[in-house]
């Protein structure tokens, strides 16, 4: 097996391709871009260490290559990566089964939601009127991007991701008002000891 199709595809060395997919750059130049476009809603770039090590790694299994050394006297020397054939074809695949796959991805979310009972319904219910609040804030930002995303008569398929995390963030909101109000109106209501087998009655 060769080490390009032994590399654990990521979201960051998806973007990174698909950023030299369009031009050599150097890291500095591709983690910028990523954040002028707006992907980084989408693709953690805030650690330039890990874009760094991402980029080392895509090297090492032939998907990115060196184009060149930049040398200007007012920067330090940079390294300029470009694309090779081989990095267009995983960028394509992986893609490709980013879209089509459903694969679960276990998020933070519904992994608390699981265990939610131990916080009780007052906190829990507490802790869910905040996840609301933030949502109706991240949802008022989403609207004033699309807006201005519409201003710049933007392509359609270079927002989707936009679209679909709006899509995404407002179903989410009206499922948490859902729970907020049957705990406050008491239709769903526990106690940790009414959860909890009684041992003494396991043993008798």
């Amino acid at each position: 097996m060769t080490a390009s199709a032994q590399f654990k595809r990521s979201p960051l060395a998806m973007a990174v391709l698909g950023i030299l997919h369009l031009e050599p750059m150097h890291p500095y130049a591709i983690q910028r871009r990523i954040k002028e476009w707006g992907k980084d809603k989408v693709v953690n770039v805030a650690q330039r260490a890990a874009l760094y090590k991402t980029i080392g790694r895509l090297q090492e299994a032939g998907l990115v290559t060196v184009r060149e050394t930049a040398r200007d006297q007012q920067y330090p020397e940079r390294t300029v990566y470009e694309i090779t054939e081989a990095g267009r074809a995983a960028c394509a695949g992986w893609i490709g089964a980013m879209i089509g796959d459903a694969r679960y991805e276990y998020p933070e979310f519904p992994a608390a939601l699981s265990f939610l009972m131990l916080l009780g319904p007052d906190a829990a219910r507490a802790e869910l009127e905040r996840r609301a609040q933030a949502l109706r804030a991240r949802l008022t930002e989403m609207d004033a991007d699309a807006a201005q995303a519409a201003i710049m008569n933007l392509p359609r398929v270079v927002v989707l991701e936009d679209e679909y995390l709006r899509a995404v963030t407002d179903a989410e909101l009206r499922w948490v008002d859902g729970v907020v109000a049957d705990l406050t109106a008491g239709a769903l209501t526990w106690s940790l000891e009414s959860l909890v087998p009684d041992r003494d009655s396991e043993s008798t």
